[in-house]
């Protein structure tokens, strides 16, 4: 198995216990994890819909570490997802200050997946050249 097939298995893998603690039960999860009060229905509303979206990820990353036809595509894509969420994290800590100490570590995991990420696309392209 090439690398490539690993790193997007082994974020695919990270990634679905964070969504299913966004969307499964967010009334429970949430709560527990943040102290965030998800009974109205439009909050846990938000969150399922942003489980669906980190469950599509993980599926897109699980198929392009199976086919090499759309593995690049997916490496592109956790490379976004992941930067995009980091950028908005960092700009939460200039405006809003300091989150709960989870959510710093998603922040550093975040960065980590998406800069290797990077290393992989590079590798991925001048492997193709």
């Amino acid at each position: 198995m090439k690398a490539q097939q690993i790193f997007l298995i082994v974020a695919a893998i990270g990634l679905l216990p964070i969504a299913l603690s966004y969307g499964f039960s967010p009334s429970t999860s949430l709560s527990f994890l943040f102290d965030i009060n998800a009974d109205p229905l439009n909050v846990t509303h938000i969150f399922r819909a942003v489980m669906g979206l980190y469950l599509a990820l993980v599926i897109f990353w699980v198929a392009g570490a199976f086919n090499a036809s759309i593995r690049l595509a997916a490496l592109y894509s956790l490379v976004v997802f992941m930067l995009g969420l980091a950028a908005g994290r960092s700009l939460s800590l200039l405006i809003d200050g300091m989150p709960h100490w989870l959510l710093v570590v998603y922040l550093l995991l975040e960065i980590g997946f998406g800069v290797v990420g990077i290393q992989m696309i590079r590798k991925t392209v001048l492997e193709d050249v």
